[in-house]
């Protein structure tokens, strides 16, 4: 439907492949008001659209492919597009984020959002070209593996594919574009499940801005501050995310064989500062990203992707391996087979801890690297052991055991960070609506440990600190902006005076800031205009589309994209007993001389639930279902 913002095309299209029937999804200004754009607009039409009893592999589930206002438009860090759906891991709503150029070409084309329903009787690829939309036979393409499929597509327009792991619907098989990935919950077994091999987008069409030259004077403002930053102009370029590897050893937060510990002795060995020295050939990141922290490497003589630090911390530490050339080989594989790195790595540790007590004799062992990458094939294609990991931890701790030590919530596998010594991350994957997942938990680790230094161990204020985080970046990410871009937030003489005393004070100060920030997140709006110079999303908004946001608005819009997801989940059986940590993590503690080094997770959901306005059972209540425009049903 028109609009009369800017930054939107004013079209979402559906896409039916039983019947390969065309239409236009429905989407009003209001709905752009009320939910802006990327996963929060993807998870509105989850709510409006599934009945409960829709499973993630039924054709009735939704693939949502949706862009956010900023997609297209020069802004710095904003070429990013959302992959929403029914999770095959968890069973409950997958929102995953890319950094592939799909969601511009996507624009290009004319469209804000692809609502994707139904399944193809044999494979197909579509082709979206402005009005044009073709179905293409992929029988040629089916079996191939995601550059090797992007490339016989050919051309220079937008592509999303999936690689054999989601042909056999793997549940933790990724959708990528160009070598980004889409990569958490399973939405390549969703489009595996379609027999939707791939879908390319192309066009000439271009968002209009409400104020351009406002935008675009901001825009230069914004990338220049993201330079002058410590984190995004000095350490992501230098180092990439491989450099939080020795931080997080010194933290005691490093996911270390099976998350039994939180230190690696040969740490260093894969650490970011050992792939710059050894392995860097340059720099390379997302279209329009000032920062480049992407990293290329060498492996069988191609240039290529390398290893984010998730990557290098659940296929290094967690499996007690520290061959680097390793790390380097198998995250090409995965992403040529088309599955996540973090839970395939999460998976085989978990494995390997099965294999070590006996409850699944399956040859793999902590330390042992030379079979994996061939175990690796085995999954993508289903044979012998493969087809049970495949399943992921929550399978296998259902059929072997081992549930106390399955490193996962709500089915999904934890990412690096040990939470043991960083209690409110362990809040945070609990409470996650896609499960463990250290970004949708809020990534209060960036202040316990990683950027700052407040108190890891204690609950104060850390249910708040969550929530405010949690629903910043669920606004940033629905706005189209990488979510780095809220690390400017922290302020530079933390980062480059951390032992000074202002610093010291500052970090001592935070835990005891709960009431405070208990009152920001409960403000809707304020008489005045309230904004933050360190973040300019809720300007570049209005400079974009012309509503009238700041940054009370722009965090309301997250709070209400949370909550959306967290009801879509209780339609589907969530309860509050799921949102949970594995003993290892909750009863274990990880230094045996102090029983403090657990999660203390029944406090922090109490407090949790009450600073999110749910009740007892992790629902919210009518009160803050009206507050943010989410009562009346469907």
């Amino acid at each position: 439907m028109a609009t009369e913002f800017g930054g939107y095309m004013g079209k979402v299209l559906k896409i039916n492949l039983s019947d390969r029937s065309v239409s236009e999804y429905p989407w009003t200004d209001r709905d752009r008001e009320m939910y802006l754009g990327g996963k929060i607009m993807a998870a509105k039409i989850l709510f409006d659209s599934l009945a409960s009893g829709v499973r993630p592999f039924a054709p009735e589930n939704l693939l949502v492919v949706t862009t956010g206002p900023l997609t297209g438009t020069g802004a710095p860090m904003s070429s990013r597009f959302n992959i929403s759906t029914l999770s095959p891991q968890t069973g409950l709503i997958a929102s995953s984020n890319c950094g592939g150029d799909f969601g511009l070409h996507l624009k290009r084309a004319g469209y804000d959002g692809l609502v994707i329903t139904g399944k193809s009787p044999g494979p197909v690829w579509i082709e979206i070209w402005e009005d044009e939309i073709k179905f293409n036979d992929a029988g040629d393409l089916w079996g191939k593996t995601t550059q090797a499929a992007q490339a016989m597509l050919g051309g220079k327009n937008g592509k999303i594919v999936i690689g054999p792991a989601g042909e056999n619907l793997v549940k933790y098989a990724g959708v990528f574009s160009n070598e980004r990935t889409a990569g958490r919950a399973g939405a390549g077994a969703v489009m595996g499940s379609k027999n939707l091999k791939a879908v390319v987008a192309g066009g000439s069409r271009r968002p209009l801005l409400a104020d351009e030259s406002a935008a675009r004077k901001l825009f230069k403002e914004w990338s220049a501050m993201l330079r002058a930053h410590p984190i995004t102009g000095e350490q992501l370029p230098r180092l990439g995310t491989a450099g939080l590897v020795s931080i997080m050893n010194v933290r005691k937060i490093l996911a270390t064989r099976n998350f039994r510990h939180g230190q690696f002795n040969d740490f260093e060995m894969v650490s970011g500062e050992m792939l710059a020295e050894k392995h860097l050939i340059k720099n390379r990141g997302c279209t329009t990203c000032p920062v480049q922290c992407g990293r290329r490497v060498e492996v069988r003589g191609k240039n290529v992707k390398g290893p984010e630090l998730e990557t290098l911390v659940l296929l290094g530490s967690n499996i007690e391996n520290n061959s680097l050339e390793r790390i380097l080989e198998w995250n090409w594989l995965l992403d040529e087979l088309g599955m996540d790195t973090i839970s395939a790595g999460g998976t085989i540790a978990f494995a390997m801890e099965l294999n070590e007590k006996g409850l699944w004799k399956n040859g793999l062992e902590f330390g042992r690297t030379d079979n994996l990458a061939g175990i690796f094939e085995d999954i993508a294609y289903r044979r012998g052991i493969g087809a049970d990991l495949a399943e992921g931890s929550r399978y296998l701790s259902e059929k072997y055991g081992g549930k106390d030590f399955a490193i996962h919530s709500k089915g999904l596998e934890l990412s690096a960070y040990e939470p043991r010594r960083a209690v409110g991350q362990g809040l945070g994957y609990a409470v996650s609506n896609r499960g463990g997942c250290h970004l949708n938990a809020g990534y209060v680790v960036l202040l316990e440990g990683l950027s700052m230094s407040i108190n890891p161990q204690t609950t104060r204020a850390k249910a708040e600190m969550n929530i405010l985080f949690q629903n910043l970046m669920e606004a940033a990410s629905a706005a189209g902006i990488c979510l780095f871009s809220l690390y400017d937030f922290i302020f530079p003489f933390l980062l480059r005076r951390p032992n000074s005393l202002l610093s010291r004070l500052v970090n001592k100060s935070m835990t005891y800031l709960g009431p405070s920030l208990h009152v920001i997140n409960r403000l809707k709006r304020s008489p005045l205009p309230v904004n933050l110079p360190q973040l300019p999303h809720p300007e570049a908004v209005r400079h974009v589309t012309g509503m009238k946001v700041d940054l009370l608005a722009l965090k309301t819009i997250g709070e209400r994209g949370f909550n959306l997801e967290r009801l879509i989940n209780i339609q589907r059986g969530l309860t509050a007993d799921q949102d949970s940590l594995p003993k290892r993590l909750t009863e274990e503690p990880q230094d045996p001389n102090d029983p403090g080094t657990v999660v203390p997770l029944g406090k922090l959901k109490k407090d949790y639930y009450q600073a999110r306005g749910w009740d007892s059972g992790g629902r919210p209540t009518e009160k803050t279902l009206r507050g943010l425009g989410l009562t009346g049903g469907k």
